[in-house]
Order: C-alpha cells, then structure tokens, then sequence
C-alpha cells in the first residue's frame, strides 16, 4: 500500500529511509507541487502541527519548470523564489538513480543544500535533504489536486 502524506508525517527517519530506498525515482514532477517539512520527531503530534505551521507560514512547496529548474514556494503570499536545477542522477544514500535538486549553481546562500526525491505513491514523493554532504531532513512533494494534507 502507498503511503499518503499524513503517513509519512507520522513515520520515524527509519521508516522514511527504508521507504526512499525501496522507491523508483519516478518522472520529475510539472508545475506546482504542495510541500510538507517532515520534521525531527516524526510521528509526534507536536512535529505533525509544527509541520502545519511550516508549511502555512514558511514553505508551501516547489514549482517544477520544463526547462531543468525550479523554484521554492514561500509564504502565504506564495512567493517564488530559491531556484535550484533538476535531473535524474544517483542519490548520496544508496547510489540509485533520483530526482536531483540541485542549489550550487543557482543559489549563494542555499548553494549547500541538494534535495533528492523519488515517488512514493501516485502523485507523491519523498524528499532527502542534504546540507554540506549531510543528510538534515525529509519533505513530501504532491500535486494539488491529489492525497491528502
């Protein structure tokens, strides 16, 4: 069974790792996509609100372009910003083929950052975020339209 977001929001970084490596990387994603932060704490109902927040007030998710690149979605007011390039490439947990996101190029600030995602149900992925070669945290991407939140 393929998990919806609310089940990822709930699951530890085992669970999120073992569900990432288990999971083709799928076709880079079109056009908007809701984001979810999957916090530290995973499955509490204190990181499940604080994910709520986020996503409310923070990180609303990420548009994907045709052309290689994309760009984060932030605010309430929804503003489009922090672009990164995107590819298929091997992922840095295990090697197998991923959806990269990559910031050095585009971003001085976030130029450390790379996200990997790969789909983990119809219309749903699961992000890896890297900092420095580190893995920092976990985020689901979904199309509007689909899952639930």
């Amino acid at each position: 069974m393929m998990p919806a977001d609310s089940e990822l929001l709930r699951s530890d970084d085992k669970r999120l790792e073992e569900l990432f490596r288990k999971s083709p990387a799928g076709e880079i994603p079109k056009g908007p996509m809701e984001g979810m932060a999957i916090l530290p704490g995973a499955g509490t109902a204190a990181a499940q609100l604080l994910a709520g927040v986020v996503h409310l007030l923070l990180w609303r998710g990420k548009v994907f372009s045709p052309d290689g690149y994309l760009s984060n979605r932030l605010s309430p007011l929804d503003i489009s910003s922090i672009v990164a390039m995107v590819g298929p490439g091997p992922s840095r947990l295990d090697d197998q083929e991923c959806i990269v996101i990559d910031y050095s190029h585009t971003s001085l600030l976030f130029g450390g950052v790379r996200d990997e995602i790969r789909q983990v149900g119809p219309h749903l992925y699961l992000g890896l975020i890297w900092l420095a070669g580190r893995k920092v945290g976990w985020f689901s991407l979904r199309e509007p339209e689909s899952g639930d939140q």
